[in-house]
């Protein structure tokens, strides 16, 4: 009964950790649009770029973010290891699974 409820206990304190962890992230997330925000009125109040320009500058940032997303995105796919003994590993194991079927009367097709 005690090993559940410790159990229980240590879950309980994970979740609250990973919430935790989460709010975190959710606050500076929204501390640096709150940033944001702010610097965007001030430059529309204070007219040191003119007002045309400034009303795009959300549609600017979207843009830039969307780009700098796409970037990361190429880069992670650049540096993506290979793994060949992994590959190796998962042909034996589509070797083993095949030999399995045939073995209990299911038709795999040829190789």
């Amino acid at each position: 009964m005690s090993m559940a409820i410790s159990r229980l206990v240590y879950c309980k304190f994970e979740v609250i950790n990973l919430f935790e962890d989460k709010m975190k992230h959710i606050v500076k997330i929204m501390t640096f649009l709150v940033a944001i925000t702010a610097v965007w009125i001030s430059l529309l109040q204070t007219a040191m770029i003119p007002r045309s320009h400034t009303w795009l500058l959300p549609l600017y940032f979207i843009v830039s973010l969307g780009c700098y997303g796409l970037l990361m995105v190429g880069v992670g796919l650049m540096q993506f290891p290979t793994c060949p003994q992994e590959a190796v590993l998962l042909q034996q194991d589509v070797i083993e699974a095949k030999q399995f079927l045939k073995h209990n009367g299911v038709d795999v097709g040829s190789d």
